[in-house]
């Protein structure tokens, strides 16, 4: 449990560097170190040289990945800026499911409350999901040009 949570530490620091090289990569030692513990008792259902080694594999593999990188710090302003943007475009997803949902609420309340008008409260309901799903698919389209169109 030791090794793993050290392991843990060390990559969260890595991630926060603005880009890794060669020298600032966590150092292999560290990794061999946690499938060496001893099988004393059982964790569960794996032995603890089993369960180090699944440790290893998993948090070692997307250690590797680099993610988005920026060679100077103005690329690495605007491709983040672009991310935020595309985040704050997709709350209109909200918003388009809020009003889906609140139109299919009104055309249940009002086949309740009236069911011989469920043809015409049926056809102001499609109308009233298209118009909010068009305000849905505007808002995913806006963070799609954020994203690959700038």
């Amino acid at each position: 449990m030791l090794a793993s949570s050290k392991l843990a530490g060390a990559v969260a620091r890595m991630g926060a560097k603005p880009a890794m090289s060669q020298a600032s990569r966590l150092p292999s030692t560290m990794l061999r170190s946690a499938a060496r513990q001893p099988t004393v008792g059982r964790n569960g259902l794996l032995l603890n040289q089993a369960r180090n080694a699944f440790v290893a594999s998993t948090i070692g593999a997307p250690m590797q990945s680099r993610g988005v990188v920026a060679e100077t710090a103005t690329a690495a302003i605007l491709a983040a800026g672009k991310m935020h943007g595309a985040g704050l475009a997709t709350i209109g997803l909200a918003g388009a499911g809020v009003g889906i949902g609140s139109v299919f609420a009104a055309l249940i309340n009002g086949v309740a409350r009236n069911p011989a008008l469920r043809p015409q409260l049926f056809q102001y309901a499609i109308l009233g999901f298209a118009f909010a799903e068009a305000t849905g698919l505007f808002a995913l389209m806006v963070a799609f040009l954020l994203l690959f169109a700038y």
